[in-house]
């Protein structure tokens, strides 16, 4: 098989793992519904958890991040070598986001998934082990701040590019390659297209809080 065929094959593998609609199959196991016609809409987890509970949404949150992981953590490095891209990080990157796309745009409900935030999430542990953490900090302030998960998305993908400057000299680890820096710059851009009409509602003042994550709202 020419190595160009395999690399396509290979990725379209990546899409069909990032495809599997797991909040949608929760939705239908738990409650016999289609969790998108309910809440935000969103099949994703905090869809999840807001419709069926903390259990079935951090469930679906721990299996969205897994279809991001494997592909980059798992399946780039046994198989970029039978490929036609030598470069290690570039296979990790084009093969994660595959599985990213295919959690939105799943072709098993009509390309119509998640936010990519959940997957995406498990893409960046598995890239920026060392930034990781430091984005979901972020991510975590945001939200006991702001009630809002789609803002605590946006502002945590935001820092991710700046992160990755300032935290491999600080932690003295290596510096990211270029691939991933460039690739880390186009994140914001993808998860505030995914949430643009999170963005809107935000503006009008309809976009759905978690009260319970504010701890410091007044009553």
């Amino acid at each position: 098989m020419p190595n160009y065929l395999f690399f396509i094959i290979f990725i379209f593998i990546c899409y069909l793992l990032g495809s599997t609609p797991t909040s949608i199959i929760i939705g239908r196991i738990i409650k016999g519904i289609d969790i998108r016609d309910h809440g935000s809409g969103n099949a994703g987890g905090t869809n999840v958890f807001r419709i069926l509970g903390w259990k079935p949404g951090l469930f679906v949150i721990i299996i969205d991040m897994l279809k991001g992981w494997i592909p980059v953590a798992i399946l780039a490095p046994k198989f970029y070598l039978f490929g036609p891209i030598s470069d290690l990080g570039v296979v990790q990157i084009i093969s994660g986001f595959a599985a990213v796309l295919g959690h939105t745009y799943t072709i098993f409900a009509k390309f119509k998934g998640g936010k990519g935030v959940g997957t995406l999430g498990g893409m960046i542990i598995a890239l920026f082990p060392t930034v990781f953490p430091f984005c979901l900090l972020i991510a975590i302030i945001t939200l006991i701040m702001t009630g809002y998960v789609s803002l605590a998305s946006i502002i945590a993908s935001c820092s991710l590019p700046i992160l990755l400057l300032v935290i491999p000299p600080f932690l003295n680890v290596y510096p990211a390659p270029l691939s991933i820096m460039i690739f880390s710059l186009l994140i914001p851009w993808f998860i505030i297209y995914t949430h643009r009409s999170n963005i809107q509602r935000i503006r009008n003042g309809d976009e759905n809080q978690f009260k319970k994550a504010m701890l410091f709202r007044k009553d």
